[in-house]
């Protein structure tokens, strides 16, 4: 079993890359981007291979900062529909 990755440690945000998207620390890799692949159907192994710059916990940052994301949007929605 892996150990719970902090996204804060892994996931930067900077307005000079990627006009401030979201990416992986020393990368120009978006977050939405790595999502993206395995939405697609991307294995782990797959988007490891082809991006040598990310390691496991890299991936399992990019989906504990989507649903974070996903967390608090979702409870505004909420918020708004109530």
């Amino acid at each position: 079993m892996s150990r719970i990755v902090n996204w804060e440690d892994r996931i930067t945000v900077d307005p000079a890359v990627l006009v401030g998207k979201p990416v992986v620390k020393g990368t120009r890799l978006a977050v939405e981007f790595i999502i993206g692949l395995l939405a697609e159907g991307w294995s782990e192994a797959d988007v490891l291979k082809n991006y040598s710059g990310l390691a496991h916990e890299d991936l399992l940052a990019c989906l504990a900062y989507a649903a974070e994301i996903l967390r608090s949007e979702g409870a505004a929605m909420l918020r708004e529909r109530l």
